[in-house]
């Protein structure tokens, strides 16, 4: 079954992924509002409200009813500065975003975690995020989708080196591990925001990239 979404939550929409999925939402003639709280103004829209501000603060502030959320948060270590900066950003934020976005109403969250993903990892990056992926199985979602992506290729704002260096050699990478284009990373969210499938469904970047063709 497939749904057609009005109203969009969307945390991250000034990422790399985030602002590719904005354009297909500010896009699609079904959605009438795109809400998406940034610390830094986006381009105005008449579908878009854009609160703007520390996102953590002005969650407790979002209101009007939403259909569907998508969390494209995400940070590094060296950008947050520290490993208790980063657990902030990829595990409390969203999990607070994803709090907020069901008291607002919505009923199906998709989430960009990482390839990788497990709590008892032993690598801090790939724990903090199974935490996350736990803490929101844990909020009992009627829907929740968790993506997880290979290594991210695009341009970003802020350059970071260390991915500029793997990326090409990501592409030839067989199978999952296989380097993912941000752009199909956004289709392929929006793809699966229209399927209807009760549950957690996690999709790993092998089929992220199959349907974000």
């Amino acid at each position: 079954m497939y749904l057609t979404p009005q109203h969009v939550l969307l945390a991250g929409a000034t990422g790399l992924t985030g602002e590719h999925l904005l354009d297909r939402l500010l896009s699609e003639p079904t959605i009438t509002r795109v809400l998406a709280p940034t610390r830094k103004p986006l381009a105005e829209h008449p579908h878009l409200d854009n609160p703007v501000g520390d996102v953590s603060t002005l969650l407790e502030h979002l209101d009007g009813s939403i259909d569907i959320a998508f969390c494209c948060l995400g940070t590094t270590i060296k950008q947050a500065g520290s490993e208790p900066a980063f657990r902030a950003v990829d595990l409390d934020l969203v999990v607070a975003f994803a709090q907020r976005a069901r008291a607002l109403g919505a009923r199906h969250l998709l989430v960009i975690s990482a390839i990788g993903a497990d709590p008892q990892s032993s690598v801090f990056y790939n724990r903090v995020k199974g935490e996350m992926e736990q803490a929101l199985r844990q909020q009992d979602w009627p829907q929740l989708t968790i993506a997880r992506p290979s290594l991210l290729i695009g341009e970003r704002a802020q350059a970071r080196l260390a991915e500029r260096l793997a990326a090409p050699l990501s592409r030839l990478i067989p199978g999952k591990y296989k380097g993912i284009e941000a752009l199909t990373l956004a289709r392929a969210l929006w793809r699966l925001a229209l399927e209807e499938e009760d549950g957690v469904r996690v999709v790993e970047s092998d089929d992220l990239r199959r349907l974000g063709k």
